[in-house]
């Protein structure tokens, strides 16, 4: 038998099978933490290459010529192409699980990380951003499966590891810009090509070990949770609602500061691109960080609180940010990154609870609304700081975590369950 040990890349191997999933059906599953070690290391090379389109506007900006609404219909393109197709696969494979759809999806990514990199004019660019964002909808939904296929029961630790991932790699965008893109010019952007063929190898290997617990029937047992609360259809409708107008006020927020944080820095503290780009790291090092709280929190104290602090309990800073000075700035940017991150994956898991035997379904529909949320946020941020100023854009955005308060109408799993 070949030792599970030989390859980091060989996650089919029988042996970390056996670790993963016990042959006894009786026997509660073990946490698969390999398997969601590389699909969160697939997700911080997906999200690396996807944040450097986010950090070379700029760049973008001073070799096209380009209007703030310009800037923002870029990321629009590629949130809308990520969004709209993420509930459509999802769907799809719920019913016809593509174990190899992981690989195929990085390579739609490959092929717009290419184009951009020799993008001769704004059309170019967009159609490389639509690339990027189909990658993305290929991706996220069967990822978000195969962390909860390897939860083993801890939905919402394996949910946050494979959040982290992403994050991290969108916080190291910023970075990467600044000491490689912005040095060597656009062309540059085609080394990063060796981190997407990196994914695709080790996605390829994530795909062999899918289509085992496939061939296996494991698939299935992520159908049939244990100690679901079944609710009316109104009520979960309703309560669904609430949830995407929640991650309607986070991604909004996270909008301005993602897309236009650096431009705030230089035109309301005079600092270089470089710096500016700094900043934005430590924001979204911090999204990172943040994201590593809220799934395991949630499977301790219940969803549905970690929900209601990490959004309305942003406000106070966000509603600060505006009318402060540089450090005071970095300091509230950086607690809003870390309280503001933990929301997404107890939502997300709340809503597969919420709806049960739909895991990609439900991951499509929130991670594909999440980015349609920030792309328009993106595109209607851009046209509103055109018209004002960015600094305005700040003091509007500020009120968005209020909308938190409507997390007081969630339905409260763990006292339904009690109940019943």
């Amino acid at each position: 038998m070949e030792s599970a040990t030989n390859s980091v890349l060989d996650l089919s191997a029988p042996a970390l099978i056996s670790t993963t999933l016990p042959k006894d059906p009786a026997t509660p599953e073990k946490t698969g933490f390999r398997i969601l070690a590389a699909i969160s290391v697939s997700h911080f090379l997906n999200d690396m290459i996807q944040s450097l389109l986010l950090a070379i506007y700029p760049l973008l900006k001073g070799d096209f010529h380009l209007s703030f609404a310009q800037i923002g219909l870029i990321t629009l393109t590629f949130q809308v192409t990520a969004s709209l197709l993420q509930p459509v696969v999802g769907s799809y494979t719920d019913k016809h699980p593509k174990p190899y759809s992981l690989a195929i999806g990085m390579g739609a990514t490959l092929c717009g990380l290419l184009l951009l990199s020799v993008a001769p004019n704004f059309l170019t660019i967009l159609l490389a951003a639509a690339l990027v964002g189909t990658g993305s909808s290929i991706f996220h939904p069967e990822a978000s499966r195969v962390a909860r296929m390897a939860s083993g029961g801890r939905h919402g630790l394996a949910q946050s590891l494979f959040q982290v991932g992403g994050n991290a790699g969108s916080s190291m965008g910023p970075l990467l810009a600044a000491w490689v893109i912005l040095p060597g010019g656009q062309a540059s952007i085609a080394w990063f090509s060796l981190a997407a063929l990196l994914a695709i190898l080790i996605l390829r290997q994530v795909g062999h070990w899918y289509a085992h617990q496939q061939s296996l029937g494991k698939t299935k047992s992520i159908r049939k949770p244990v100690g679901h609360v079944e609710l009316p259809r109104n009520k979960v409708i309703f309560t669904v609602g609430i949830l995407l107008v929640l991650i309607f006020s986070k991604y909004f927020y996270m909008a301005s500061l993602s897309s236009y944080f650096t431009f705030y820095l230089i035109s309301k503290f005079q600092l270089s691109v470089q710096d500016a780009q700094f900043h934005l790291f430590l924001f979204l090092f911090a999204v990172a960080a943040g994201t590593v709280v809220g799934g395991p929190i949630g499977d301790r104290i219940g969803r549905k609180l970690v929900i209601w602090i990490s959004i309305l309990g942003v406000a106070p800073f966000t509603l600060m940010l505006p009318y402060a000075d540089l450090f005071w700035t970095s300091v509230l940017t950086v607690i809003i990154g870390l309280v503001l991150a933990s929301a997404f994956s107890a939502i997300l898991v709340y809503a597969q609870e919420l709806i049960p035997g739909k895991v990609g379904m439900v991951s499509g529909l929130f991670f594909g609304f999440a980015f349609g949320m920030g792309g328009i946020g993106a595109a209607l941020l851009g046209k509103l700081a055109d018209m004002t100023s960015i600094g305005y854009v700040y003091q509007v955005c500020s009120f968005l975590p209020l909308i938190g308060l409507l997390a007081a109408f969630l339905p409260n799993f763990n006292k339904l369950r009690h109940a019943a």
